[in-house]
């Protein structure tokens, strides 16, 4: 039986990843680059997965994007469908910001 280093639980029964979800301050904003294309940044992310969550959100928007430094980058405008996403993911919806 694996136990979390974190909490000390058992791997079924960490809460670990839940806890940070929760307390997550998190960024999302639109800016334009190049040739006026538009890009969504979310910031903020710390102690979780970023490259799986930037692959689920790939996948769920059907765009291009990226992770630079815990920082995630979507091709397009997608801050508002990103902050609901988030929220089903498990983050707190009062800690999520969207700067237009």
């Amino acid at each position: 039986m694996e136990i979390c280093p974190k909490c000390g639980l058992p791997k079924a029964a960490c809460v670990c990843e839940a806890i940070v979800k929760e307390k997550q301050k998190i960024t999302i904003k639109t800016e334009k680059r190049t040739f006026g294309k538009k890009v969504t940044v979310i910031s903020g992310l710390k102690d979780i997965d970023v490259k799986q969550l930037a692959k689920t959100l790939k996948q769920k928007f059907a765009c291009g994007g990226t992770v630079k430094n815990d920082t995630i980058e979507l091709q397009g405008n997608h801050a508002k469908e990103v902050k609901a996403e988030l929220v089903k993911q498990g983050f707190s919806e009062e800690l999520i910001d969207v700067i237009d």
